[in-house]
């Protein structure tokens, strides 16, 4: 085995050993040489394909996105020898469920990912939707980590919506809901 499989089994096993203890490597401080991109794609629903084929196994899954970063608009797998691009059709993770939570003494919103991550909507990860032109359909948001979003599963935007109260936010009424003392719009109430 040449000296760069070996120490990249070896950090495969460091990256490996972070997941389980649900800590993430820090692929931010990592600038390895591009390597070239890859077969893999998560699609919209937040699944992950490998040559056109899904990966099943959830674990792998997880592993892989321990590893993920955003540069600028592309998305790559990352290690501290090697950087390969990989194509994302929405973002990369998909928030599968919601609760709330109280959190220093104030109320929030606890998201979960298909892919493990527990986020808690707060300014450093804020909540957004974008409604489509023309259709207005919306399509909502949270920040996981730097640079990385998950999109709300439409049951946990609908609960959203049950928990959304009327603000006054500068001349318009909007829908929206608080976490940790922020106010998140949702939609603007319709005159």
């Amino acid at each position: 085995m040449s000296e760069k499989n070996d120490r990249t089994g070896d950090l495969l096993e460091q990256v490996a050993e972070a997941s389980k203890k649900n800590a993430l490597p820090p692929v931010h401080k990592w600038n390895p040489p591009f390597c070239g991109d890859s077969d893999m794609v998560i699609k919209r629903d937040g699944s992950w394909h490998y040559m056109n084929s899904p990966i099943g196994r959830e674990r792998m899954v997880r592993l892989f996105s321990t590893v993920l970063r955003k540069d600028d608009d592309d998305y790559f797998l990352v290690t501290p020898v090697e950087k390969v691009g990989i194509t994302v059709e929405d973002v990369p993770f998909i928030a599968i469920s919601v609760e709330r939570v109280e959190e220093d003494g104030k109320s929030a919103l606890r998201f979960m990912t298909n892919v493990g991550d527990s986020v808690i909507a707060s300014t450093d990860n804020p909540l957004r939707v974008e409604l489509a032109p023309g259709t207005e359909e919306p399509a909502p948001y949270i920040l996981v980590r730097k640079g990385l979003e998950a999109r709300l599963h439409r049951n946990v935007f609908y609960q959203l919506v049950d928990m959304a109260e009327i603000r006054s936010m500068g001349e318009r009424e909007w829908y929206g809901v608080e976490s940790g003392g922020v106010f998140f719009q949702i939609a603007p109430v319709s005159r």
